[in-house]
C-alpha cells in the first residue's frame, strides 16, 4: 500500500464507508463478535483525531501498544502520550478493559468450589495473568474447599526469599480457613517454579500444619491459555496435612492430574 492509499485509508470518515462496513452497523447486524479489535475499540473512541479516522485511530494505538494485550497494561499516563487520545478515550478505553476483567473473574452467587488447580486458574487467572509486576494472594477455602476469600497480600517486585510464612498464614487465621492455596504471578511469561517458590512452599506447608492448616497448592500463573503450574502436582512431597486431619481425605482438595498445563 503506497503512501497516498495510506493518506487515503486514514482519512476515510465512518460516516463515508457503505453502511455495511460501518461498526456500529456491522454490531448490530452480526453481533460484537464480529468485529475486529480495531472496530471495537473505534466503538469506543467514537470519533478520530486530526487527519485519521477513528478506525486509523483505533488500529494505530493498538499497534503501538503491542495489540490488546499490551493496551490492557497501559497506565492512563502512557495513553495520555499517544497521539490523539485525550483524556476522555483513555478513561472510557481503561473503564472498559476493566469491566472486561471484572467479568472474566466474577465469581458466581453462590461461592465458588476450589477442587482441583484448574478452578483456582478459573478464578484468578484473567486478573492476574496480565499483570506487568509479581502479585501474590491466599485463596482461603473452608472445610469443603469454598472460597471464604482471595485476599492479596504482597504487590510490586515479589521477593519470595523476603515473604514471611507469618504474613501469609495471618489471613487465614484472622478468617478462620482450614484451608488455603498461595497464588502468585510470573510476568515474565515463563510459570515455572523458581528455586525460591520451592522453598517458600515447603516452609509455608509446614508452617501451616503447625497451626492446623492445610496449604493445599502453591499455582504459579502467566499470560496466555494453559500457562500455569501447580506445585502440588509437580511436587507433591512439598506439601503436609495437618495434624488434626491426617488421617482424613481433605474434601475438594486438588487431584493429582497428570502433570500441570505448562510442564
Amino acid at each position: 500500500m503506497n503512501a497516498a492509499s495510506v493518506s487515503a485509508h486514514s482519512l476515510t470518515l465512518i460516516r463515508d464507508l457503505p453502511s455495511e462496513e460501518r461498526p456500529r452497523e456491522r454490531l448490530r447486524a452480526y453481533g460484537p463478535g464480529a468485529l475486529s479489535t480495531a472496530e471495537l475499540l473505534a466503538i469506543l473512541f467514537r470519533t478520530g483525531a486530526a487527519r485519521e479516522s477513528v478506525l486509523a485511530l483505533a488500529s494505530r494505538v493498538l499497534s503501538q501498544r503491542g495489540g490488546l494485550v499490551g493496551l490492557a497494561r497501559t497506565s492512563l499516563a502512557e495513553l495520555l502520550e499517544l497521539r490523539g487520545l485525550g483524556e476522555a478515550k483513555a478513561c472510557e478505553l481503561l473503564a472498559a478493559l476493566e469491566l472486561g476483567r471484572r467479568v472474566a473473574s466474577a465469581a458466581p452467587e453462590e461461592r465458588p468450589v476450589v477442587r482441583a488447580p484448574e478452578d483456582v486458574v478459573r478464578l484468578l487467572q484473567p486478573e492476574m495473568a496480565l499483570l506487568d509486576r509479581e502479585h501474590l494472594r491466599v485463596v482461603l477455602l473452608d472445610i469443603r474447599c469454598r472460597v471464604i476469600a482471595a485476599p492479596e497480600v504482597y504487590r510490586g517486585t515479589v521477593n519470595l526469599t523476603l515473604v514471611r510464612a507469618s504474613e501469609l498464614l495471618r489471613e487465614a487465621v484472622v478468617r478462620n480457613a482450614p484451608n488455603m492455596i498461595v497464588v502468585h504471578n510470573h510476568p515474565s511469561g515463563d510459570p515455572a517454579p523458581s528455586p525460591d517458590d520451592i522453598r517458600l512452599t515447603r516452609h509455608l506447608a509446614e508452617a501451616a500444619a503447625s497451626l492446623d492448616i492445610d496449604l493445599l497448592d502453591h499455582v504459579i500463573l502467566a499470560q496466555g491459555e494453559g500457562r500455569w503450574v501447580s506445585l502440588k502436582q509437580r511436587t507433591p512431597s512439598l506439601f503436609r496435612t495437618a495434624p488434626s486431619r491426617a488421617e482424613e481425605p481433605v474434601p475438594g482438595q486438588p487431584e493429582a492430574a497428570a502433570g500441570s498445563a505448562a510442564s
